[in-house]
């Protein structure tokens, strides 16, 4: 299993072939949630061929957008399928990727600890302390694409999601979840006074 190859080509893919209208669901963006997954794998124990799984399915989660602009899990599994063999991954290791890359979908669904890890890293930003400045991009991405237009849409589309949303892992339950409850307060607060 060459990993490293399969990271390499993932990146380059990502640096010279996503729209430069992708502002959130960027390279940027892939390497966050690349670090976070690390970071929380860690915390969670994940070593071996689980962590290096796990770290694949990182890279790979939002290749889809590569191709098409919608059900980009789908297509990142496509990707997968069809680069992952060159590099040595076997066909178990594959369906692991890809129900990692699957349960990332909004709502997030894991069924297991590695898909849970991935969600909580997709996330994490959430309760983290550069919150404003990464959800910018994704405001900005999506009105570049139609999705909204409004900065009222916006906070309220935030607030809908982070009342919805659920940290998966012990790890972000205990280091995220106390400060995304706080955003949540400040975007609420935003709405009260931007009527």
């Amino acid at each position: 299993m060459d990993s490293s190859g399969a990271r390499a080509y993932i990146l380059e893919q990502l640096r010279t072939r996503l729209p430069i209208e992708r502002s959130y669901h960027s390279l940027e963006h892939t390497l966050d949630v690349y670090a976070s997954a690390i970071s929380i794998a860690e915390q969670e124990g994940v070593d071996g061929e689980g962590l290096v799984i796990l770290k694949i399915a990182a890279l790979y989660h939002d290749a889809g957008f590569l191709t098409q602009d919608t059900d980009h899990e789908e297509a990142g599994c496509r990707i997968v399928k069809e680069v992952l063999p060159g590099f040595g991954f076997n066909e178990r290791q594959i369906e692991l990727i890809c129900d990692m890359i699957m349960s990332t979908r909004i709502p997030q669904s894991p069924r297991n600890k590695l898909a849970r890890i991935l969600c909580d890293a997709d996330l994490d930003y959430l309760g983290r302390p550069d919150f404003q400045r990464i959800g910018a991009t994704l405001f900005k991405e999506m009105r570049t694409y139609g999705v909204l237009s409004t900065e009222r849409e916006w906070n309220q589309l935030q607030v809908r999601f982070i009342e919805r949303h659920t940290y998966f892992t012990q790890t972000n339950k205990q280091l995220r979840e106390p400060l995304k409850q706080a955003h949540l307060a400040e975007v609420r607060a935003w709405l009260q006074q931007n009527p």
